[in-house]
């Protein structure tokens, strides 16, 4: 099992910046993605941002240029450095890890966090 701890979410203006954090912990596998999804009231979860153990990234179109993903693998953590906010990017943001190989990968969610871009 892997446990995932986010923390970092909260309420900002638009424009501005906020950095989310998830820590992963348990049964660590080194062949894993971690990343972050998010969904709002009456929307599916949409993928945000993940990035491989290798640092090959991937981002959603609504976020590049905004949005930077980052990881530290020593600390199993993942980072999304948030920038130029907008109110449309109000949504519970959910950490993802996916790890192992072939029919043993499996996907891991954290609980989430809210982030809340008004004025």
């Amino acid at each position: 099992q892997v446990q995932l701890v986010e923390s970092g979410g909260g309420l900002v203006q638009p424009g501005g910046s906020l950095r989310l954090s998830c820590a992963a912990s348990g049964s660590i596998f080194s062949l894993n993605t971690m990343g972050w999804y998010r969904q709002s009231p009456g929307k599916q979860r949409e993928l945000v941002a993940t990035i491989t153990n290798r640092g090959n990234t991937n981002y959603a179109d609504s976020v590049k240029g905004r949005f930077t993903i980052s990881r530290d693998n020593a600390k199993n953590t993942v980072y999304l450095q948030m920038n130029s906010l907008k109110p449309e990017d109000t949504a519970v943001y959910c950490c993802y890890r996916g790890q192992g190989y072939g029919s043993s990968w499996k996907d891991y969610w954290g609980q989430g966090t809210q982030v809340t871009v008004s004025s």
